[in-house]
């Protein structure tokens, strides 16, 4: 290996990001507590945003889409009850260690749907940017179960 190639990757290869250095200056939603770990300034990634997202117990976001970028949720404590559609019409609940995949425009609110646990999740975005569109939504009264899972196991 060369001093050059040592160098490179030195400072241009794997970055570690500690918990107490996560991010709070991102685009935020009402209700959650968005931290950036992974994008473009501070980790120089390209097609990527990653973080955390907090939502205190008993407590919802407001309605919002993440424009062109797809997003994927991991919830690693509580329940999350996600709600989607042009009036939020549409309702899934996950718990630790499901995923939850929220596709370009859609959308969404999230809820802690427990009164007395915080809701904790992994946020992985498909670009190196925060985005977050927050909208005038006047959600339905009673929103729909949907019970998913793929293409093959459609509840």
């Amino acid at each position: 290996m060369t001093d050059t190639s040592e160098s490179r990757w030195k400072h241009e290869g794997v970055k570690v990001i500690p918990a107490g250095s996560l991010d709070p200056n991102t685009a935020q939603t009402p209700g959650m507590d968005r931290k950036a770990a992974i994008d473009f300034a501070r980790a120089g990634a390209q097609k990527l945003w990653a973080g955390t997202v907090s939502i205190h117990p008993d407590a919802k976001t407001g309605a919002h889409h993440h424009g062109p970028l797809e997003s994927v949720i991991y919830v690693v404590r509580g329940k999350a009850r996600m709600r989607w559609g042009d009036r939020l019409e549409f309702t899934a609940e996950a718990g630790p260690g499901d995923f939850i995949f929220v596709p370009p425009y859609v959308p969404h609110q999230e809820i802690n749907a427990s009164r007395d646990e915080t809701l904790e999740c992994v946020l992985v975005r498909s670009d190196g940017q925060a985005t977050a569109v927050n909208l005038d939504i006047e959600p339905v009264e009673k929103p729909e179960s949907v019970l998913w899972v793929d293409d093959l196991h459609r509840g």
